[in-house]
């Protein structure tokens, strides 16, 4: 299984070679199937900004953040923070809980997902948890 932060859509790279800039683009050609998803909370983001007519500068604003990287949250592409995920489930009226849960869910697919002992792993995880 693929984790979405290995594929690179395409890159870029500026080399400075004797006096000529020469650009290099690598593409890849990936079925977008395969990536693990590592965007729940990202997802809850825009449905709910966009149900209440919020602009991504809106949101920037009261997270006191770039509109660039609240983009990038929506798209899968950055994380927040604990604190600007509880700051975000005041501004969309959304109960911390279910925001909290879709980042560390998407936290734990970060870490996890690629390793063939994943279920596995999270089962002793959970029973762990339930322990304490």
């Amino acid at each position: 299984m693929l984790c979405a932060r290995q594929i690179k859509w395409f890159l870029i790279r500026k080399f400075n070679y004797d006096r000529c800039v020469v650009f290099v683009i690598y593409l890849t050609n990936i079925d977008k199937s395969n990536f693990v998803s590592l965007n729940n909370l990202g997802k809850k983001i825009r449905v709910e900004r966009e149900k209440q007519n919020l602009l991504l500068r809106q949101v920037a604003a009261f997270l006191e953040i770039d509109t660039a990287l609240i983009s990038k949250v929506e798209r899968g592409e950055r994380k927040l923070t604990r604190l600007h995920v509880v700051k975000l489930s005041k501004l969309l009226k959304v109960s911390e809980e279910e925001l909290i849960s879709l980042w560390l869910c998407d936290k734990i697919i970060d870490v996890i997902a690629e390793d063939s002992y994943a279920i596995k792993g999270m089962e002793k995880a959970i029973n762990q948890i339930k322990e304490n």
